[in-house]
C-alpha cells in the first residue's frame, strides 16, 4: 500500500520545497547472473532496491524534485546507496548514516514474484532504516515537500517504524490520496474489490485501486470512477513495477493531468520497469509518455511494450498518421 498526499509544516521553509519526499527503507540488491535456485548462482550484480526510493529516483528522472528520506549504516554499501541515488538526482541529504546498524541487503533469483521458483532472502533485520523513529528522523525535510510518499512496508520494520509511519498517517486533513493494490486488500483487510476498499476508505480525495496485469481503477472526490486497462508489455522481471506505477501517475498528479491520464502514465512507468531486468528503469520522454496517454482507447489497448522501448521508441513517431504507426514504432525495438 502506498499513502501519498501534501504536507506543510510552520517551518517548512528552513528546508528547500521539493515535489515529492519519499521515506522508507533502501537496500543494497544482488541480482543474479543467470536464471535457478539462488543456491545455483555462481553470481550477482549489484545493484539498489527499496519501494519509496525506487520512485523517487523515476520522478527524478522524469523532471521532478524528490527528496528521499531514510537511514543507512556507515559502511560501504551506505556509500553505495547514496552515491547511486543521489545520481539520479535525488536529494540525499536528509539520510541517517547510523554508526552502529549496518545498511540492509538483499538477494532474489531471475524469476517472476509470481511463481513458486522465485526466491528471496533479506538480510535487513536490526538495519540501520528498522530504527527509525519520529525522534531520529528529519521531520523537518519529511513535511518540505508538496507530496509525501509512504508504504507500509516502512511500519513492518519496527515498533518505532510503525509509531513513525502512524504519526504521518494520522487523519488530519491535506491526506487526498491512496494506492493499493487489490490484492493486498484482500490479505491485509479482507476486502473483495475495489468498490468495497472505496468504502473502506472514504476520505482520500483519490483512491487509486491497482489489479496487477488488468489494470487499474481510480476513484475521484466526486464518486467517479475511472478504469484505465495495463498494457500489453513482454516482461523481463516485475520487480518495480508497483513503485513506477506511482511514479508515473504522481508525476501526472503534480502535474494536474486528467485522472486517465494519471493512470496511464503510471502504466507507462510501469511498463519501463517490466522490461528490465533491476528495479529501477528509464522513464520514456515526457513528450512520448504524453503522445501515448492521449491515444484512443482502441490505439491504447494495441499498444505492446517491449525492452527498449524507451530508449528507441521516438517522441515524434506518434503523430496523426494514427495508432497502426503507434503500435508499429513502439511495439519492440
Amino acid at each position: 500500500m502506498t499513502a501519498t498526499g501534501p504536507r506543510t509544516a510552520p517551518d517548512a521553509d528552513a528546508v528547500e520545497t521539493v515535489d515529492v519526499v519519499a521515506l522508507g527503507e533502501s537496500m543494497v540488491t544482488f541480482l543474479p547472473s543467470r536464471p535457478g535456485p539462488l543456491a545455483d548462482v555462481p553470481s550477482f550484480e549489484r545493484a539498489i532496491g527499496g519501494a519509496e526510493s525506487n520512485t523517487a529516483c523515476v520522478l527524478a528522472a522524469a523532471g521532478h524534485s524528490a527528496r528521499w528520506v531514510g537511514a543507512v549504516g556507515r559502511d560501504g554499501f551506505g556509500d553505495h546507496l547514496l552515491r547511486t541515488i543521489g545520481e539520479y538526482g535525488v536529494d540525499v541529504s536528509s539520510v541517517r548514516r547510523d554508526p552502529h546498524r549496518p545498511t540492509g541487503v538483499y538477494f532474489r533469483t531471475a524469476g517472476d514474484r509470481a511463481t513458486d521458483a522465485h526466491e528471496v532472502a533479506y538480510y535487513r533485520a536490526g538495519s540501520a532504516a528498522s530504527a527509525m523513529t519520529t525522534a531520529n528522523v528529519d521531520l523537518e525535510a519529511v513535511h518540505a515537500g508538496r507530496v509525501l510518499h509512504l508504504s507500509g512496508i516502512t511500519a513492518a520494520l519496527s515498533d518505532g517504524c510503525l509509531d513513525l509511519v502512524r504519526e504521518l498517517t494520522a487523519r488530519r486533513p491535506g491526506r487526498p490520496l491512496v494506492l493499493v493494490g487489490d490484492d493486498e486488500a484482500r490479505e491485509a483487510w479482507g476486502l473483495a474489490d475495489a468498490a468495497a476498499v472505496r468504502e473502506a476508505l472514504p476520505e482520500p480525495e483519490i483512491l487509486v485501486v491497482k489489479h496487477g496485469g488488468r489494470g487499474a481503477t481510480a476513484y475521484g472526490p466526486d464518486g467517479a470512477r475511472t478504469f484505465v486497462p495495463s498494457l500489453g508489455v513482454d516482461v523481463v522481471a516485475a520487480v518495480g513495477a508497483g513503485d513506477a506505477f506511482a511514479a508515473g501517475f504522481l508525476s501526472a498528479t503534480l502535474r494536474a493531468l486528467p485522472v486517465r491520464d494519471r493512470l496511464r502514465h503510471g502504466h507507462l512507468m510501469a511498463a519501463a520497469a517490466l522490461t528490465v531486468p533491476g528495479d529501477l528503469a528509464a522513464p520514456p520522454a515526457r513528450d512520448l509518455a504524453d503522445r501515448l496517454a492521449a491515444l484512443d482507447d482502441t490505439a491504447w489497448g494495441r499498444l505492446r511494450l517491449g525492452p527498449g522501448w524507451t530508449e528507441t521508441a521516438t517522441a515524434g513517431a506518434h503523430t496523426d498518421a494514427g495508432a497502426d504507426r503507434a503500435e508499429e514504432e513502439v511495439r519492440t525495438p
